[in-house]
């Protein structure tokens, strides 16, 4: 079985590591789907798992964990609290329920899934700064927090976040977004890293791809690592699953990564963050 070592990381503000390519789970069914997504990933060499209380499949994130082999402290577990249980005690109360679902003493990860109201999130960050001063969870962070709102935490807290899970990709480049979180030394977190799709069939993307025998998927998630993200695409098939780990045998070089810069259109797919908080209909 792979190891560690096949993997990239980043070094977050407060030492901890985390690798750069992850699995996400948004979107897959709860039970036998994700038990096998998870247990696949984890047998190719990922080390990082992004999951959330509301893609109620926790439980199966945690046995799958629990019985693909690999030591709990060498898999980075990401969870996040749903918009329904923001507020302090709330926030405390979902980390622990989360805990319980996933069978482990701790998260890697814990995130602000949607920002919503500030007062609301700001007194969601205390809980946050709480849980990781508990050893709850070793890395605090936000998720689909914008420009805006990212500076009120940065602002308001007694501990800055760690990573910012929001969308990006060629399309979408957040430029001011990111430039914020790396002048403030926060990780961004890719999601939709492969653009729902939409940039597959950019010339330019395949005639990179086809110069360096890989696809042009893998091509996207390689321009996320080289610019210092994280990545977590999602999928439902172990071999496409396969597929997107395959990005450690080659580079990019800097004309290359110039041609996908120039692809951004900022075209997000996404929610708006200052409108999108519902309490029950996912992300």
């Amino acid at each position: 079985m792979p190891s560690s070592a096949d993997n990239a990381y980043v070094v977050l503000h407060n030492q901890h590591r985390m690798p750069q390519l992850g699995l996400g789970v948004w979107k897959a069914a709860g039970g036998d789907q994700t038990y096998q997504n998870v247990k696949c990933a984890l047998e190719v060499g990922y080390r990082l798992i992004d999951t959330a209380s509301l893609y109620g499949n926790e439980a199966d994130v945690g046995r799958a964990v629990r019985d693909c082999g690999v030591p709990r402290e060498e898999v980075f577990i990401t969870t996040k609290v749903w918009n329904s249980d923001h507020g302090y005690q709330k926030t405390i109360d979902a980390l622990e329920r989360s805990l319980a679902a996933l069978g482990v003493d701790y998260v890697d990860l814990y995130l602000i899934h949607w920002p919503g109201p500030q007062e609301s999130f700001l007194e969601t960050w205390k809980a946050m700064e709480f849980l990781y001063e508990k050893g709850k969870a070793h890395a605090i962070g936000l998720s689909n927090f914008d420009a805006d709102q990212t500076q009120a935490v940065l602002d308001h807290c007694k501990i800055r976040p760690m990573v910012n899970q929001v969308e990006v990709h060629p399309l979408a480049q957040q430029k001011a977004l990111r430039s914020l979180c790396a002048k403030a030394g926060v990780v961004v977190m890719a999601s939709r890293p492969l653009c729902r799709g939409e940039a597959l069939k950019l010339p330019i993307l395949q005639e990179i791809a086809s110069k360096h025998h890989h696809t042009v998927a893998q091509v996207l998630l390689r321009w996320n690592l080289q610019s210092g993200m994280v990545a977590i695409p999602k999928s439902n098939h172990t071999d496409r699953i396969r597929e997107n780990f395959q990005i450690h045998d080659f580079v990019l070089d800097d004309g290359e990564m110039k041609k996908i810069e120039a692809l951004n259109e900022e075209k997000l797919f996404g929610n708006d963050s200052k409108t999108f908080f519902p309490l029950e209909y996912g992300p």
